[in-house]
């Protein structure tokens, strides 16, 4: 008896052409689909502006429809495209798809963005299905691989047993020292946190400016060119209610505040701020993750997605005393002509002349 060969996935539709019920349906039939790889963070990138909508829809012999959330940024000099999935500070993309793609699925999508006449394809998939792409790009000598490391928190079972069994000991004292110290958790998914979100994530520029040695106006504008408060107006915008800011009242003032997306069976901490002297000794950072934790396991959600982590050994601590644990990927780009490593030297070089000191 033979078996029948599956021919590869065929492309069959891109950008706006793809339906959006599609698209809605395909993410929460994905067990491992982040908020960031919704058609509303699609919006939220179009909404910002400089990115056109280039996601790519596919279908194999077997009927089975993967999706691609995709941008395209074009550039005047030359007509230089660049498609990203996602873009830095964009969070994760890579592929949707029921029971979440497989191998064969990554193979075939990047056989066809290889053929793609862009100057450079960026695909930053979702952490959760590392093992899938790294098997696919095993071997693609045109593609370049860069490491990175995120830190997920496993929700199985519920909140009773993640509280008593994966968030550590120390983190609950923490959590009950910041309720005895009166600490008050006010929560908003309308976007009216937004400014008061906003106005601790200035204060963290200037902290972590500090920390690494870095020029306080460079750090500000990098922080403000990366992440402006038109960019979070516009998310909470986009997301409504599946956009949730949190922030941790000390006395009346604003001491910390997170960003955590919630939307399909994962849920994604994006970002966090804080003002130190506030927060620090009531611990307030501890229960505002304690209680985003909660409401993701109330919701029904397979995982708190607590983001990157890079290189830092004070950020991976801090993540796993919530219990995260850390999940190994890759970046990986498609170049025309290979500028990667010389980006990479140029920025090593700028640290240098300025005494930038990465984070511990």
């Amino acid at each position: 008896m033979t078996t029948a060969i599956e021919r590869p996935a065929q492309r069959i539709a891109t950008g706006r052409e793809i339906p959006r019920s599609l698209w809605h349906q395909l993410h929460r039939t994905d067990p491992y689909a982040v908020p960031t790889q919704s058609a509303e963070w699609i919006d939220s990138l179009l909404a910002f502006g400089g990115y056109h909508d280039a996601s790519r829809l596919y279908t194999t012999g077997g009927g089975r429809t993967t999706l691609l959330p995709l941008v395209r940024r074009s550039f005047p000099t030359g007509g230089a495209t660049i498609l990203q999935s996602m873009p830095s500070s964009w969070g994760f993309g890579g592929l949707v798809a029921p029971n979440g793609a497989s191998p064969r699925l990554v193979t075939d999508i990047l056989d066809d963005l290889e053929r793609s006449p862009a100057l450079r394809v960026r695909i930053r998939p979702n952490p959760l299905q590392a093992d899938v792409w790294s098997a696919a790009t095993a071997g693609r000598n045109n593609v370049t691989v860069i490491p990175a490391r995120a830190h997920v928190l496993d929700l199985e079972g519920g909140f009773e047993k993640v509280w008593a069994q994966r968030i550590t000991g120390p983190t609950r004292s923490a959590v009950r020292r910041a309720e005895k110290s009166g600490v008050v958790i006010e929560s908003d998914n309308t976007g009216r946190l937004v400014p008061v979100f906003y106005e601790l994530l200035l204060r963290s520029f200037d902290r972590w400016a500090r920390q690494q040695h870095e020029y306080l106006w460079l750090a500000r504008f990098r922080g403000r060119h990366r992440d402006p408060q038109a960019k979070f107006r516009i998310i909470a915008d986009r997301l409504g209610p599946h956009c949730r800011i949190s922030v941790a009242w000390v006395e009346g003032r604003p001491a910390a505040a997170i960003l955590v997306l919630q939307d399909g069976a994962n849920a994604h901490y994006t970002r966090g701020a804080m003002d130190k002297d506030l927060a620090s000794p009531v611990r307030a950072n501890f229960l505002l993750h304690r209680t985003a934790i909660e409401e993701a396991c109330r919701a029904g959600c397979r995982s708190y997605h607590m983001g990157e982590s890079g290189t830092s050994q004070s950020l991976s601590r801090f993540k796993e005393r919530f219990g995260a644990v850390p999940v190994d990927y890759a970046e990986y780009w498609i170049e025309r002509v290979p500028v990667h490593r010389a980006d990479r030297a140029l920025r090593r070089q700028v640290k240098r002349v300025i005494g930038f000191v990465d984070a511990h």
